[in-house]
């Protein structure tokens, strides 16, 4: 399993590097529809009148169809007064082509930016739990391990798998272990703390980053998850299932951030973290698995 980054943090969506807030964005929506305003008042100039496109398409990408809409009637506005004729209704073919274009720009970058997002959030989203995918998990650990060794904090990691999971498909269908691992993913999820990481990286296999966290408090999230999985009576293929049908094991390993000198070093620590953990998930399953180990 390769758990260094590739590439920057992709947590933050399509333009995440060049997102403002939204005090800005809005400021910056508004400056730039004012000066096309006095462009297009000072000239009339069709060039001029096409630039209201802009801080439509950007308003609708950054601020969803609402935005998009508004800017698309203010910049309206600011075209009927930047052309006195138009106050009157006395319409041209262009005027009304230039109108509809504002309106439709608007609403096709808002859309175009939601696909986007829904997409990225598909592409970094696994399938069956609605954990991190690995690509994601990947993504967010590093800035997890810089954090770690510029605050000199410590940070965890949980590698965990469902015992058994084989048995449960033989006797009972792959739909069944599906639905187990699912199971096991939402339980996952609600038990984590909200600042950590969760990821499914293999069939039954998950790995869990939690960022400033010491190896007794990940020992207690460890434990907590293993008890919430095994005192849950899922449904599993549509079957219902006694409570301690599922049991987890866990390996918990972490790390201090003082020990990691160079972003070189917080690469290689990921890894090891989780080499570490790993290993104590083996120990967990020899110990008689439904049990937690700390490296």
């Amino acid at each position: 399993m390769r758990l260094t980054p590739t590439g920057g943090d992709d947590g933050g969506g399509p333009f995440a590097t060049i997102r403002l807030s939204s005090a800005w964005a809005t400021v910056a929506a508004i400056g730039a529809l004012l000066l096309i305003f006095a462009l297009d008042h000072a000239t009339g100039s069709a060039p001029f009148q096409h630039l209201y496109y802009v801080p439509i398409i950007f308003t609708g990408v950054r601020f969803g169809k609402r935005g998009g809409a508004a800017a698309a009637v203010v910049a309206t506005i600011l075209y009927h007064l930047a052309n006195p004729h138009l106050l009157t209704m006395r319409y041209e073919e262009s005027d009304l082509v230039q109108i509809s274009l504002f309106v439709a720009a608007g609403v096709i970058a808002a859309k175009l930016a939601d696909d986007a997002q829904r997409l990225h959030l598909l592409a970094m989203t696994d399938d069956l739990t609605g954990l991190h995918n690995l690509r994601s998990f990947e993504a967010r650990l590093a800035p997890m391990v810089r954090d770690a060794r510029e605050s000199a904090t410590s940070f965890a990691m949980l590698v965990l798998d469902v015992d058994r999971l084989k048995s449960l498909n033989d006797r009972y269908g792959h739909l069944t272990g599906a639905d187990a691992v699912r199971t096991v993913g939402r339980v996952i999820a609600a038990h984590v703390p909200p600042e950590a990481v969760a990821c499914r990286y293999g069939g039954d296999e998950f790995v869990i980053a939690i960022p400033r966290c010491t190896s007794f408090r990940a020992n207690a999230v460890a434990d907590d998850i293993r008890r919430a999985v095994n005192e849950t009576a899922p449904v599993l293929a549509g079957l219902p299932f006694p409570a301690a049908t599922l049991s987890i094991s866990v390996g918990v390993a972490s790390q201090s951030g003082e020990h990691i000198s160079s972003p070189a070093d917080g690469n290689d620590a990921g890894e090891a973290l989780f080499r570490a953990a790993d290993a104590a998930l083996y120990r967990a399953k020899a110990s008689g698995r439904n049990h937690v180990s700390v490296a």
